[in-house]
């Protein structure tokens, strides 16, 4: 027995320690990197498409991403990475996603950010950022991405640990998508990508300290609401982007039909009311329709549903819906009474809140008196344009020329400037979400990457950029990820020579001295989108645009066409900055 009993120690040291390695293998191999972290809370969310441009203190994250069935998508500049996510998150309804490194990386972001923040588009943003203990010490490609982004984000987080980096990748998810949707943004030190990490992301969810908004507005509220709108003579619904964002565009398209109450819409709600219904009176606003305007300025009861009433809509608050009781809803009760005055407040959800409003109308308002005055007004201020064969293209030929051509739930995407609001003007909106613009910053460059995301959220529907020579000149480069993405796009660049808002305004306002608005020194557009593998064509003339238009829609792939137009061709309808908008300009003698 003396003997045996060292034996049977050393056997069981020999147990312990081989349980003990056993235990520490395991331990081991459940570690993984926070850069993994990141994106498995993406794939938690069910994101399928992320885009970005590589770079040094992201490397670790897209290391990881190499690994996922998540298809990321390089846009050749972080400017458009953040359109092409936006208008992802427009046409799909789900958060856009962009992974792009620290310092320029980022920076390069802001646009886009500040544009989606301004729109309420769900995007989030994945910055790489240098370790934690360089930050604050100028290191190479550091900036302070928290401070640049804190004033354009719903929310922004510092990432600080790799146990918990996943967590805030969730939770700018959800946010992003909860309630009045925006941006949210996620730096991501290199240092905490690059550390282990055994805990698992959980699923994502908003904060418990955040107020989840109501989904219905007090009932009382509503109920005052409908009673003032079955008693009203000349009642009018305004349809906001949120109408959208809610997937509410069918309870309202039933509410407006049942009650007979005509419809304008904001420039981000086109699409939320079929422009082809009697009761559609289309976009109001700056150069929205003179009939839209006119009703906006003789309604006597005004049901805005999700809509930040801003400037380029209202025109002078003082004169807006001057005789007309307001019904807001909107989600954001920050948005109730920030511009307009609301009698009726009724903060929720726009489809619950129009489902309420439904159960509690009254009755039918007697308004065919007033259905039939809009019709009048139709007639008396139509859309329209002269086409002089002789003469340069006119800019809204082409847009109608390829609205006739193109399929009915075509999507259509734009950048900034005149061709914008041509495209919103002369094209036919039926369905929501065919609408992918920018609509409150303005960001010229937007339409080239923005018809990247959107074909990529409805891969089987057809999309169509408009474009200015100018707007495009910003963002071209978005059409070599479209070549290699092999993406069936077709741009249509309305090319005038000039910065066409800017020259019009200058026309109107600063005595006709274009400085700086002639842009003639643009390149070859057809030549530039071969150079990138794309088909290029051109058109001078109106024989040469079906012909052209079939081809580029035949075409498998990116097409680039460049429409030659009349370059002193200006937008019309138009109200100027703070007018009345009963008071539009129908052609210069009128500003």
């Amino acid at each position: 027995m003396s003997k045996s009993q060292p034996t049977n120690e050393s056997e069981a040291s020999a147990d312990t320690d081989e349980l003990s390695e056993e235990a520490s293998d395991e331990q081991t191999a459940n570690k993984t990197k926070g850069a993994q972290s990141v994106v498995t809370a993406l794939e938690k969310a069910e994101v399928e498409i992320t885009f970005g441009v590589q770079g040094g203190a992201i490397m670790p994250v897209y290391d990881a991403l190499a690994d996922s069935d998540i298809h990321h998508v390089s846009m050749a500049h972080e400017q458009g990475a953040s359109h092409a996510a936006d208008a992802y998150g427009i046409v799909s309804g789900k958060p856009g996603v962009t992974i792009t490194t620290s310092g320029p990386g980022a920076t390069n972001l802001v646009t886009g950010i500040a544009d989606a923040n301004l729109d309420s588009d769900p995007i989030v943003s994945l910055t790489g950022q240098v370790p934690q203990d360089m930050v604050g010490n100028d290191a190479f490609q550091e900036t302070n991405t928290m401070g640049i982004t804190s004033p354009i984000t719903k929310a922004n987080i510092f990432a600080t640990s790799p146990d918990t980096v996943g967590d805030d990748v969730g939770t700018a998810l959800a946010l992003a998508a909860e309630g009045r949707q925006g941006p949210t943004l996620v730096d991501l030190p290199k240092n905490v990508t690059t550390s282990e990490t055994d805990v698992e992301p959980s699923e994502p969810t908003v904060p418990e300290a955040y107020q989840v908004p109501p989904d219905e507005a007090d009932p009382h509220s509503v109920e005052a609401a409908a009673e003032a709108l079955a008693a009203a003579d000349r009642p009018l619904i305004l349809s906001g982007g949120g109408v959208i964002k809610s997937e509410a565009s069918e309870q309202l398209r039933e509410f407006a039909i049942e009650y007979g109450i005509p419809v304008v819409t904001t420039m981000p709600g086109l699409g939320s009311f079929p422009e082809d219904n009697a009761l559609a009176l289309e976009m109001g606003g700056m150069h929205g329709t003179g009939y839209a305007n006119m009703a906006l300025s003789h309604c006597d009861v005004l049901l805005g549903i999700g809509t930040r009433f801003d400037d380029r809509l209202t025109g002078g608050i003082e004169t807006f819906a001057p005789e007309a009781e307001v019904i807001h809803v909107d989600i954001d009760p920050a948005e109730i009474s920030k511009n307009i005055h609301a009698d009726y407040p009724l903060i929720g959800d726009a489809g619950a809140v129009i489902e309420q409003l439904h159960g509690a109308m009254p009755g039918e308002p007697d308004a065919e008196a007033w259905r039939d005055r809009t019709m009048e007004w139709k007639a008396t201020y139509p859309m329209g344009y002269e086409t002089p064969q002789d003469e340069a293209v006119k800019p809204q030929f082409v847009v109608e020329a390829m609205n006739e051509a193109a399929a009915d739930d075509a999507i259509v995407t734009t950048g900034v400037g005149q061709h914008q609001m041509w495209a919103a003007q002369y094209w036919t909106y039926t369905e929501p979400r065919t609408w992918v613009s920018s609509n409150g910053l303005g960001t010229m460059g937007y339409g080239a990457p923005a018809a990247v995301g959107a074909k990529l959220a409805a891969p089987d529907t057809q999309v169509i950029a408009f474009e200015g020579d100018g707007s495009f000149l910003m963002t071209s480069q978005a059409i070599a990820p479209a070549v290699r993405e092999n993406l069936d796009i077709t741009v249509a660049i309305l090319n005038n020579s000039y910065v066409g808002m800017i020259r019009q305004w200058q026309d109107a306002f600063y005595d006709e001295r274009r400085y700086e608005s002639d842009w003639d020194w643009g390149p070859d557009f057809a030549t530039l989108a071969e150079a990138y593998g794309a088909q290029g064509l051109r058109a001078m003339g109106y024989d040469e645009i079906p012909d052209v238009i079939e081809e580029a829609f035949a075409y498998d792939g990116p097409s680039v066409i460049d429409f030659h137009v009349d370059p002193v061709a200006d937008v019309y309808p138009m109200v100027p900055s703070g007018g009345n908008n009963a008071e539009f300009a129908l052609e210069a003698d009128h500003l």
